[in-house]
């Protein structure tokens, strides 16, 4: 059911235009939750939030009898769940990650909107459970690194740079994830769940150096989860008609003219290379890897948060 629900949000709206992602995204958290067989809001430790006035029939057992001591009235103590799980939330925003580019109306989201309507479900869960959560965007550099917090106004604030992206794509804007990913370590400073959006797209010098920064994050004791944001059909399987085509690189601008089954079996080969190495690391370092075709749902997001969640000690 809660596949659902979240294919159909692909379905009934024209998510290209995401004036209100805050809406989309509680659609997006609400199908998932109606589709769980057991409710994930449970073993929340509390602390005091307020009084209240007690109402005659309801249970007796938080009146606040201190209270009724001094002023011979009857009031019951609302508590507040305490936070207990902080989230960096990271985002890819190269250039690449605008693939696909829609040419029609009602194309499918392109990865840096789909990665924002999952970032921005992600908050929405996590503020549903009095968490805290901050944002991270990069491309060649950190350009947002937000602390994390649990309150609406900060979800809001949040909100409003995921927007900001969506809103103003921009070509040729090339990505450093290693270097981003060491800053970004180094500036989370308290133990914490860390989720990755990414289409890992690298030069393949800089491999090496994406791998070590992924173990930087571990080796500070975060709990890393990464989505590989892609386009399977098109971006792993290499689904195109055989035909003339020019493929442009999204961060360079470099246009190249071709067949596309000339060049087929040695792409999928290194891209098959490729995953298979980034799948190991991962599997080295501990990280959670999780394969984000934007052409799926986004049930294994929430759910990849909520058995990470379940395995840290607040």
């Amino acid at each position: 059911m809660a596949s659902k629900n979240n294919t159909s949000l692909l379905e009934n709206f024209d998510v290209r235009d995401l004036g209100n992602l805050e809406l989309l995204a509680k659609q997006v958290v609400e199908g998932f939750i109606i589709g769980l067989h057991k409710s994930p809001f449970h073993g929340f430790s509390v602390e005091f939030a307020e009084h209240r006035i007690y109402n005659q029939g309801e249970a007796t057992k938080n009146i606040d009898w201190k209270v009724y001591a001094r002023t011979n009235k009857l009031f019951v103590k609302r508590f507040e769940e305490e936070t207990n799980l902080r989230c960096q939330i990271v985002l890819d925003a190269s250039s690449s990650m605008y693939f696909p580019e829609p040419d029609k109306k009602g194309a499918p989201l392109n990865k840096l909107h789909w990665s924002s309507l999952a970032a921005a479900s992600l908050m929405n869960l996590l503020k549903k459970q009095r968490d805290a959560f901050g944002l991270s965007i990069f491309d060649s550099s950190v350009n947002i690194h937000t602390r994390a917090k649990s309150s609406t106004s900060h979800y809001r604030l949040l909100l409003t740079h995921l927007d900001k992206l969506i809103q103003n794509p921009e070509h040729n804007k090339s990505t450093n994830a290693a270097q981003a990913l060491h800053q970004i370590a180094d500036s989370i400073h308290k133990r914490s769940m860390v989720m990755i959006f990414s289409d890992m797209f690298e030069d393949s010098e800089n491999i090496d150096q994406l791998f070590s920064a992924l173990q930087h994050l571990k080796h500070n004791k975060h709990e890393v989860v990464l989505f590989h944001v892609v386009d399977k059909a098109k971006e792993l399987d290499f689904e195109f008609e055989n035909r003339p085509y020019v493929f442009i690189d999204m961060e360079s601008g470099e246009k190249v003219r071709l067949q596309s089954n000339q060049v087929k079996d040695y792409y999928i080969k290194q891209m098959g290379e490729f995953m298979q190495k980034l799948k190991v690391k991962c599997l080295q370092y501990q990280i959670d890897f999780v394969e984000a075709d934007i052409n799926k749902g986004f049930k294994q997001i929430l759910q990849a948060y909520l058995v990470r969640r379940s395995k840290m000690n607040p």
